[in-house]
């Protein structure tokens, strides 16, 4: 029998505007979420794994209908919310990405987005 070909998810968390990393990342925090790492290695699910700085750190790139590029501070996209780090995971379904959604929004105290790559 053929085993079933797992499927890459982008697990994402995001982060409220105002969120102040050095007053809500707590010790506490750091260890909730180095368990969940560990838990995604030992399951063989964790691809990659990537904590994102300020989003004051961020560069866009803008490409004119002219094709002409030009280069701005800060994010995309003016927005309430936005990611701060994410995972890459390989697992077989749908429904066990969103279980390791859930265990990543529980560790990081944040809303997390689950969605499958091409």
């Amino acid at each position: 029998m053929l085993a079933k070909e797992k499927m890459k998810f982008y697990v994402a968390i995001h982060r409220p505007e105002a969120f102040d990393h050095s007053a809500e990342i707590t010790q506490e925090v750091m260890d909730n979420i180095n368990r969940v790492n560990e838990e995604m290695v030992a399951a063989g699910v964790r691809v990659f794994v990537g904590g994102l700085q300020s989003r004051t750190q961020a560069k866009t790139i803008h490409r004119a209908p002219s094709g002409e590029l030009s280069v701005s501070d800060g994010p995309l996209q003016e927005t309430k919310e936005y990611v701060d780090g994410f995972w890459v995971l390989e697992v077989a379904s749908v429904e066990e990405a969103v279980e390791w959604g859930k265990k990543a929004a529980a560790a990081c105290r944040g809303s997390v987005e689950v969605r499958p790559f091409h």
